[in-house]
Formats: C-alpha cells, sequence, structure tokens
C-alpha cells in the first residue's frame, strides 16, 4: 500500500471520528487476509476508519467455507450489516451466509476484480470504497437483490459449466501467477484450457432453459451486468438482466473451434459487438431456471463467481427472486 493511500485512510478516520452519527450501527468486517491486495497495515487502517462512524468488530476467514459461517453467525446476533473486505470468493462466500435474513451486504475491494463490488456502485479503490461505506450511516438504504444458486450454491453476479470453470480451475492453482499477472493470466489460461480441453474432445452438454433445449460445451450465466471484467473493461454475455430482475440471462456455447474463440473474444470485448449475436452461441433471458446434462457421462466443471466449485454431470439453477439484501 502506497504513503499516499495510507495517508488518505488516516485522515478519513480522524474525519469520521468527528462525525459519529447519533446511532451507531454494528459492522462485521469479515476479512480474507489472504486476499489479492490484502496486508496487515491495510486491514487495520481500515477497521480503524470505519470504527469512526460505526461499532466495529473485525475477523479473518481461516479456511475454505468459514465465511459462511460467520456471516450466519452474525445474522444470527443481530449486526446491522456484513462487510466482505476480500475478493469475489469472499464475496460469494458472505451472500450465502446471508442469503434470506434481514442483515444486508456491503463490499470493500481486496481482490483482483472486485466485480460485485463495481455492480453495487462501489468504488473499486480501497480507499474511495471505505470513504464510501463511510458515508453510508448517513443514509442507511438496504434493498433487496436476487441470489441465483446452481447445485444449492448461490453466486451474486455470474456462474458457470464448461470452459470458464475450467479456466478458473487452472489459475486457482497458480495464486501467485494470479496476482502477479491478473487478467492477463486469466487471458492465457483461457486459451491454453479451450485448446487443450475443448478443441480435440469437448464436453457435450444438453441445456433445458425456457422449454428449449440446446447442445453445446460450456454454459454462461449472470445475475446481473456484466458478467465480469478484463481490467476496467466490462464483459458482457446478455443485456438483458439486472441485480433486482428476478431472472437470470446468459448463452450456450454450442461448438469448441478453435477459429471461433477469436471472434467471440473480440464480441465479448467489443463495445460494438455482442456475445449473443455469435452463430455458436445461444442465448437465452429472463430464465427462472435451468438445467444443464452432461450429455456424454462425463464430470464438467462448475464455477460460481469465479470459485471453482468441483465437476458434475448435473447443473440445476433456480432463482431465488430478492433474498440478498446490499446497502451500498
Amino acid at each position: 500500500m502506497s504513503v499516499r493511500s495510507t495517508a488518505a485512510l488516516e485522515r478519513l478516520a480522524d474525519a469520521a471520528a468527528q462525525t459519529r452519527p447519533a446511532r451507531v450501527r454494528r459492522l462485521l468486517v469479515i476479512v480474507n487476509p489472504f486476499a489479492t491486495t490484502m496486508s496487515d497495515r491495510l486491514r487495520h487502517l481500515v477497521v480503524y476508519a470505519l470504527q469512526g462512524r460505526y461499532d466495529v468488530h473485525a475477523v479473518d476467514t481461516e479456511r475454505k467455507g468459514h465465511a459462511i459461517e460467520l456471516c450466519r453467525e452474525a445474522a444470527g446476533e443481530g449486526y446491522d450489516a456484513v462487510v466482505a473486505f476480500g475478493g469475489d470468493g469472499t464475496v460469494n462466500e458472505a451472500a450465502n451466509g446471508l442469503v434470506g435474513s434481514p442483515t444486508p451486504l456491503t463490499v470493500l475491494p481486496g481482490g483482483s476484480t472486485n466485480v460485485f463490488c463495481r455492480m453495487l456502485g462501489i468504488p473499486n479503490d480501497v480507499v474511495a470504497a471505505t470513504e464510501h461505506v463511510l458515508g453510508l450511516a448517513d443514509a442507511w438504504a438496504p434493498r433487496a437483490v436476487d441470489l441465483p444458486s446452481v447445485n444449492g450454491r448461490g453466486f451474486t453476479f455470474a456462474a458457470g459449466v464448461g470452459l470458464d470453470a475450467s479456466v478458473v480451475e487452472r489459475v486457482d492453482r497458480h495464486p501467485e501467477r494470479k496476482a502477479r499477472l491478473g487478467a492477463w493470466y486469466y487471458t492465457e489460461s483461457a486459451v491454453r484450457t479451450f485448446l487443450a480441453r475443448f478443441v480435440v474432445n469437448p464436453p457435450q452438454l444438453e441445456v433445458h432453459v425456457g422449454g428449449r433445449t440446446y447442445h453445446g460445451v460450456s454454459v454462461f450465466v449472470q445475475n446481473g451486468r456484466p458478467y465480469t471484467f478484463f481490467r476496467d473493461l466490462p464483459v458482457d454475455i446478455d443485456e438483458d438482466v439486472a441485480l433486482d430482475s428476478g431472472d437470470i440471462a446468459g448463452a450456450v456455447l454450442t461448438r469448441a473451434n478453435a477459429l471461433d474463440l477469436p471472434t467471440v473474444t473480440w464480441r465479448a470485448l467489443s463495445q460494438r459487438a455482442r456475445v449473443r449475436d455469435h452463430r455458436r452461441v445461444r442465448p437465452f433471458s429472463r430464465a427462472l431456471a435451468l438445467l444443464v446434462r452432461s450429455a456424454d457421462g462425463r464430470g464438467v466443471p462448475v464455477q460460481v463467481d469465479g470459485d471453482y466449485i468441483g465437476e458434475d454431470t448435473e447443473a440445476r439453477f433456480a432463482v431465488a427472486a430478492g433474498a440478498l439484501r446490499v446497502v451500498a
């Protein structure tokens, strides 16, 4: 963390302490100490700043799934909100722990991409985001958003079966490269994975959605816009979806061919062309449920919010409309 950022957080803390609201809300700050941009100094400064306007209790996650447990406890203990301070994986676990409860979630960016954080309108810079959360004390307005799920695991912004899940699995095996290279390592992994696992012997998927059946090699599902970010560039699969629309949207990639990868990628990154218009893509929108089955009996990888959750021969998607409360 830069000297400039440190000084800015210290100034925020001093200013916040002088304008403490009449009602001090209780916040549980869940910190992923292994997140891409996290450090002990950053953690302490952010918590110190938040204490100027809130009653703050901070706890570090210790293992996979720990944030889910912590959030369930926080909801039961009546915290006014939970702050997920980490990357998209930490946010995903927090959402799964708070779903169906009245306790809202808010986010501070600590990862490399921070998709849901940005979707909520929270700045991707940790100093600006901390200032934003401090300002919520005077404009406390929780709202409901949807939390879709696949095989019972909720996701905040996107999920996938096939290619993107394979890429996430590969990236997660090399966290040091992920931290150092960021979006470029995802790009390299996507190309290598596509050529090695999808061009020669791709998975065969049968996709049932909206009364139709599609056959393909990968399925991409989004809960809101965008599907993800490439650095600062939003990447959309479908545009007809929002966090509170009560449905999901996405697309089926119908074949894996080396000739298709450049054109699909170009559409994903273009501000003019759309992925859904590609001839090898079958889009769907306003879906309340989605069933993906392996047509050849092989298990296929599944990811939620950029976290690989394993392989299965069947992936059932459902939408819990308005099941997650957020404050942003």
